[in-house]
């Protein structure tokens, strides 16, 4: 149903992720919208690597409420402040390949100037099939 899409003529990404992913005979989608790093109370964590560990945790609850799981998730969009780049963002990025299962998906980061809210500095969209 998910196949990676990695034309030699293209070379390896930058990172561990691929060109694209083709999906066949999917009969459910979830978007999700940008996730971000608030848990139920409320709380918010300091630093990008613990923001993005929320924010996967985040997704997991929302993965699951559609009958879901990580293994469905075919597109991620990160957004990180550009301020927090070299904050984490290394550790942020290994959380995403620790829980897609070191799976290649199609991904792609996005630095902005702020987020919504100030205190948080990385909000994660998904795309899932099944």
């Amino acid at each position: 149903m998910q196949q990676p899409v990695m034309p030699d003529e293209l070379g390896d990404p930058p990172a561990h992720y691929a060109h694209a992913v083709l999906v066949t005979q999917a009969s459910r989608w979830l978007h999700s919208a940008g996730v971000v790093p608030v848990d139920r109370d409320g709380a918010v964590p300091e630093g990008v690597p613990q923001q993005a560990t929320l924010i996967w945790r985040n997704i997991a609850t929302i993965l699951a409420e559609a009958d879901m799981t990580a293994a469905d998730i075919v597109s991620v969009t990160t957004y990180v402040v550009a301020s927090a780049m070299e904050r984490g963002l290394g550790q942020a990025m290994a959380e995403r390949d620790a829980f897609l299962g070191g799976r290649l998906i199609a991904s792609t980061l996005v630095t902005v100037p702020a987020l919504a809210q100030p205190a948080w500095l990385i909000e994660i969209a998904v795309v899932a099939a099944r």
